[in-house]
């Protein structure tokens, strides 16, 4: 199996927040629904580090390590013979141009390159971390104090919903999807104590997810992540 993309994932939040199923609509890749959780759509909010970041096994020159933060939403794909939980990306920012560049171009994603920075505090009791990103004048960010220990999720939760999909769908046109495997294990998770959210979605985002500007999250989560890897592989339907 051609490994794509390895990289150590970091110190991930997900700020999580119910959203009207229809204004998702326009997003759905073909052959997909929406992955609901207790009758709720959700979309997340989500900003992590990329560490030690290898393309086919080569280190990406300058930016092995670098921040990333994204919005997503959730679905599956059913078929007879199973069923696939996945995510799908609104947008992915990331600081390289070049990372943004090969993304697009490979693999029709919807990478923006901007400025991007991170703080991290860490105690034996706590972590505090903070992701930035500046999509016009103005730092957005998102950052979290949680516990240092990490626990593992408890099966059906809403932790165990919003993190446990491990493949990406792309909706390349209205005719086409691509289907893709990301390969973790499960992650443990770290309990939020508090958190802080400053964000213009309409600007970043676009006017489908202003309505956002004014909501709070339902639930911020934050996992202690690990090593990752991207199949070279797409499936096309």
């Amino acid at each position: 199996m051609a490994i794509f993309l390895r990289a150590k994932w970091q110190n991930i939040i997900m700020a999580n927040y119910a959203v009207p199923a229809e204004s998702l609509a326009a997003f759905l890749p073909k052959g997909l629904e929406l992955d609901l959780y207790q009758g709720k759509a959700y979309v997340s909010l989500v900003g992590f580090m990329f560490k030690d970041t290898k393309l086919f096994g080569i280190p990406v020159p300058f930016y092995h390590t670098f921040e990333e933060i994204n919005l997503r939403f959730y679905v599956v794909k059913k078929n007879a013979n199973a069923t696939k939980r996945g995510v799908v990306f609104i947008n992915e920012t990331v600081p390289s141009q070049a990372i943004a560049w090969v993304a697009n171009r490979l693999y029709k994603e919807h990478y923006t390159c901007m400025p991007t920075r991170h703080t991290l505090a860490v105690t034996d009791h706590m972590k505090e971390i903070k992701y930035l990103w500046k999509p016009a004048d103005q730092w957005n960010h998102i950052s979290v104090k949680a516990a240092h220990e990490a626990v593992k999720m408890e099966v059906g939760s809403f932790e165990e919903f919003i993190f446990e999909h491990y493949f990406g769908y792309t909706k390349v046109s209205e005719t086409t999807t691509e289907e893709y495997k990301i390969l973790h294990p499960s992650w443990k998770i770290n309990q939020v104590i508090e958190y802080d959210i400053q964000c213009d979605f309409e600007e970043a985002y676009g006017k489908p997810f202003a309505l956002l500007n004014d909501a709070e999250p339902e639930a911020v989560f934050m996992a202690q992540g690990s090593a990752i890897a991207v199949d070279w592989k797409r499936n096309r339907y």
